[in-house]
């Protein structure tokens, strides 16, 4: 049985999209396609970084190649929350991402595997992530003190990340019902 492509495109606001996103967009749909009636082939996700002004070329760009393309534009998130949307031009359906700061927060297992790393200020809960005033701050003081940048864990977060603890976090289990409709709408599922 031969398996179907999917090629999955994501318009990243920043690093952390880039790091942590799109390889935790490529490992949720390798879960979620797990169960369908065909071998689904998840590649890597692709990812272009651009403002809000290019937006649209950055969508028609990732659509001639992708099947199914995700956005992170936090400001955006805040005004719409309507779920899945169509571009106009090539029907890639296209979910939001939302909020995604905290989400490299959800696991503290996940940080425990890098020694010096600081849990005392990450929920007990995953969902509390949502809660976070200042999920950067807590993050600044969580990573390892080895004079590296924040965002060169973003990487190994998205790796190692348990997707089952971060499905707790309520805009996280969101963005998988949207993913799984999208999936079911494409044929995937």
């Amino acid at each position: 049985m031969s398996s179907r492509p999917l090629v999955p495109g994501l318009i990243a606001e920043g690093e952390a999209d880039e790091g942590f996103l799109g390889i935790v967009i490529s490992r949720q749909l390798r879960e979620l396609t797990w169960m369908s009636p065909y071998a689904v082939d998840v590649e890597a996700t692709e990812v272009l970084s651009c403002d809000r002004e290019h937006m649209v070329t950055a969508l028609e760009e990732l659509a001639a190649d992708c099947h199914l393309l995700f956005t992170h534009d936090d400001e955006r998130e805040r005004r719409r929350r309507d779920g899945v949307r169509y571009h106009s031009h090539y029907l890639v359906p296209v979910i939001g991402l939302g909020e995604t700061e905290g989400w490299l927060l959800a696991d503290p297992a996940a940080w425990a595997k890098l020694e010096g790393s600081d849990l005392s200020r990450l929920p007990a809960r995953p969902r509390d992530v949502e809660r976070i005033s200042d999920p950067a701050g807590v993050l600044a003081t969580t990573v390892p003190r080895r004079g590296k940048p924040a965002r060169d864990y973003f990487e190994y977060i998205g790796r190692n990340i348990d997707l089952a603890v971060l499905a707790q976090v309520p805009a996280y289990a969101n963005w998988v019902a949207e993913t799984r409709n999208a999936l079911k709408g494409l044929g995937y599922l």
